[in-house]
C-alpha cells in the first residue's frame, strides 16, 4: 500500500492512499510543497494537478477520510464542521475524489494556520 506524509508546522499526519487514479497521481507528483488554506474545520491545499471526479467522489465525508477537490486542484483534509455543514458533518464545498485514510488524531490539525508551508511525500 502507498503511503503519504503530509507535514504542516507543528504536525504531521500520514494516509494510507488508496489504490485510485486519483491517488496515484498525486504519489506521481510527490513532493509536493504548497500554502494552507482554512474553511471551517477543513485544510485544503492546491498541488497543481489534473483529475476529473471519480466513483469515490462525495461531499459528505467521515472524520480520517483525505479527499481530493477536482474543481479546485486541492487536497482537502475535513476535521470537523465547515461552514456549510449540519451539525457535526464534515460537509466539503463539493463532491470530492477520496484519495486515502489516516488514523492520526486530525484534532490536531485546529493548530495549523492559513499561509502556513505544507510539504507532501512519499513514505
Amino acid at each position: 500500500m502507498k503511503k503519504i506524509k503530509i507535514s504542516f508546522l507543528s504536525i504531521s499526519i500520514s494516509v494510507d492512499l488508496h489504490n485510485t487514479e486519483t491517488a496515484n497521481i498525486i504519489w506521481e507528483a510527490c513532493p509536493i510543497k504548497s500554502n494552507v488554506n482554512i474553511w471551517g474545520d477543513e485544510i485544503y491545499f492546491d498541488i497543481k494537478i489534473n483529475t476529473v471526479k471519480d466513483e469515490t467522489a462525495k461531499d459528505i465525508i467521515n472524520k480520517g477520510e483525505i479527499a481530493f477537490w477536482v474543481e479546485g486542484s486541492s487536497i482537502a483534509i475535513g476535521f470537523g464542521p465547515t461552514p456549510i455543514s449540519q451539525g457535526n458533518e464534515i460537509r466539503l464545498v463539493t463532491h470530492a475524489n477520496i484519495i486515502g485514510e489516516s488514523t492520526d488524531d486530525l484534532s490536531l490539525l485546529s493548530m495549523v494556520n492559513s499561509g502556513e508551508i505544507v510539504i507532501v511525500e512519499r513514505i
